[in-house]
């Protein structure tokens, strides 16, 4: 099924190997549940590098974007639990999304995961979101693949969070994210380099320099799993 909600969090990040054990601990059984348990998020999903690498690419589907700036969420992001407080400082190199999904298609939690990173050329969104559109249509259907998606960053009227200044560095920010969703990395792999390779997003309307990332999936809940 689609994405749950017309809104979502995309996040990336780099752990390294020696906290990697407490963060996944940390992430998966105080912080994920701490997130599903404001209203209007609906699914949360932690997947790591598929190389092995030291990337995360974490995502959370919103009912919609006013989530982003509601109170309970701004509570949260102001007042990070003490282990919280230690764990963030650890998240390096991030980039955040504060999204609304311009197109969802099939499934949205699979056991790997390609994420292209791009911002579309001034005057050129519509012609690229048009060709985006026509793959991720078909993309559901093509073996390999169950699901695929297209966000579109838009910060909400608040101000620098308690979080974000842990952080120590605003966070960087990708304009548009597709997120593509199969159970085949290898599939994933030749669509980044032959159907979504820089050549080719530049020719529908994108700026150059896309980022990619291929990433296994490591937990994924929504509210009524965590009780």
């Amino acid at each position: 099924m689609p994405l749950l909600g017309r809104a979502a969090i995309a996040m990336w990040w780099d752990i390294t190997p020696a906290v990697r054990a407490e963060f996944e601990d940390w992430h998966s059984h105080e912080h994920l549940p701490e997130r599903l348990g404001i209203p209007g998020f609906r699914r949360a999903t932690r997947w790591g590098d598929a190389a092995g690498g030291e990337g995360v690419f974490v995502m959370y589907e919103l009912d919609d974007h006013d989530v982003l700036s509601s109170e309970p969420y701004l509570a949260s992001l102001n007042a990070p639990t003490p282990w919280s407080a230690r764990m963030m400082p650890l998240h390096r190199h991030m980039v955040r999304s504060q999204c609304r999904v311009l197109e969802s298609a099939g499934g949205a939690v699979a056991r790997h995961a390609l994420t292209v990173r791009l911002s579309p050329l001034a005057g050129r969104e519509d012609a690229l979101r048009s060709v985006l559109k026509a793959h991720i249509d078909a993309l559901p259907m093509r073996p390999g693949v169950v699901g695929a998606h297209l966000l579109r960053h838009q910060a909400p009227p608040i101000a620098t969070t308690t979080e974000q200044r842990i952080r120590g560095l605003l966070d960087r920010v990708a304009d548009w994210v597709m997120v593509i969703c199969g159970y085949d990395p290898g599939v994933l792999r030749e669509l980044a380099r032959e159907t979504f390779n820089d050549k080719a997003l530049q020719q529908a309307g994108a700026a150059e320099g896309a980022s990619y990332g291929v990433y296994s999936l490591a937990h994924s809940a929504t509210p009524g799993d965590i009780g």
